[in-house]
């Protein structure tokens, strides 16, 4: 292409610096909330979509890696949390320390600094410890503290990570306390009064013991999406639980079939009546790609229109599901030909871009390049509307795609 437009990442991973909880916990909690020690790698293994390290003992043998330490949580920093600018070949599952990674992955201006070689302008930041929608915190034992942790991860996402010395280029994505609607609701409404636009969400709550969406548990939430234009952000894996065959299926497997979460939350969705009931409400899929859709689309359809009367959604769902897919879901990718070559059947509207830095998968540095070599058949406003043209509507960015805070 003559010209490549700047890519607007909806989902990029922020890997936090070792105070961010330290730096706004109240000090009672300084030896009990999130914290970094350093100390040795017993065992690590991730077998049947399973991840399971062993921290050793201060003097033990074995590799060093940076831990972060919370009640009884033990887990390591690893290549695969910032793999970029390592070979393929190179990259492992092992544990590193804050030294041993790219500064990008933690520092805003050495991200910014890899933003530019990437073509990338603007991007939106999923988290590393608090895991994908803050299961961390949700897990944890002492409410009281999990919460402060859900608000203390916050407010250094709004006012550091994407504070001033991001220009704009950083977009806000925060977490709510997954074990109370209500208070979700509110951390919602919080963030929103200062521009925030995404929160993050599991795929599949009942995976992390959490209601189903079925439920009307979640309406709080979902109602403060609705009216603040909070889009729901899900990332694969944030069920905790990546999809596999058996429990000795090696990662390969794992990682191929990793769209899978997304393709049975989609359905729950469109299948449960939410979208009628919270028109406003906008959900996106960060790192599920696209190729998939246009069938479950079509079989979704089918189902609906054969077998709503036994099926269970007929007083519900009162238009296709396709149609509710074109209004209210956001499928995003990073390496994708087919779903693109299958982009009519999609709907261009409804297709966003990722880098996915500074993860294993990541196309960094050559976003523009992988972009460039699969869009070359699409119009170039077209191209436009996948790279940044989506992002900022839906995400609320000023006109050159930068994020405005509370100001926008």
């Amino acid at each position: 292409m003559e010209t490549f437009p700047k890519i607007i990442s909806v989902d990029d991973h922020t890997v936090e610096p070792p105070n961010v909880w330290r730096d706004r916990l109240p000090s009672k909690y300084h030896d009990i909330g999130p914290r970094i020690v350093r100390a040795p790698v017993k065992e690590m293994t991730f077998v049947g979509g399973k991840f399971a390290p062993k921290m050793g003992d201060k003097g033990d043998g074995g590799p060093i890696a940076d831990w972060w330490v919370y009640e009884d949580l033990h887990r390591p920093l690893t290549r695969l949390d910032t793999a970029v600018g390592y070979a393929r070949d190179d990259i492992k599952l092992e544990g590193i320390t804050y030294e041993q990674m790219r500064p990008g992955s933690f520092s805003v201006p050495d991200r910014l600094a890899d933003m530019d070689v990437n073509h990338v302008q603007s991007a939106l930041c999923f988290p590393t410890f608090p895991r994908f929608c803050g299961q961390t915190f949700t897990e944890a034992k002492d409410r009281e503290l999990g919460l402060l942790g859900v608000r203390a991860y916050n407010d250094w996402m709004v006012e550091e990570w994407c504070g001033p010395q991001a220009r704009g280029r950083l977009i806000p994505l925060t977490l709510v306390p997954l074990w109370d609607a209500e208070l979700a609701a509110a951390e919602v409404r919080r963030n929103a009064a200062r521009g925030v636009r995404a929160v993050c969400f599991s795929e599949i709550p009942p995976h992390l013991g959490l209601p189903s969406i079925h439920t009307d548990y979640w309406d709080p939430f979902l109602r403060a999406c609705d009216e603040t234009g909070t889009v729901v952000a899900m990332h694969i894996g944030s069920s905790s639980k990546m999809p596999s065959t058996s429990a000795d299926a090696p990662a390969a497997v794992g990682s191929t079939i990793t769209f899978a979460n997304c393709c049975f939350s989609m359905v729950d969705w469109l299948m449960s009546g939410k979208f009628d009931r919270f028109p406003n409400l906008k959900i996106m899929y960060a790192e599920g790609q696209i190729g998939w859709i246009p069938y479950v689309l079509e079989r979704a359809d089918v189902v609906w229109e054969e077998n709503r009367g036994w099926g269970g959604v007929a007083d519900k769902v009162l238009r296709p599901p396709s149609e509710l897919f074109t209004e209210h879901v956001y499928g995003c990718f990073f390496d994708d030909a087919f779903g693109l070559k299958n982009l009519d059947a999609i709907g261009v509207g409804n297709v966003l871009y990722e880098t996915d830095y500074p993860h294993s998968d990541s196309t960094w540095p050559k976003s523009r390049e992988v972009g460039e070599s699969q869009m070359g058949h699409l119009a170039p406003d077209v191209v436009e509307r996948i790279v940044r043209g989506n992002a900022i509507s839906l995400l609320g960015l000023t006109g050159e795609g930068l994020w405005a805070g509370a100001g926008g």
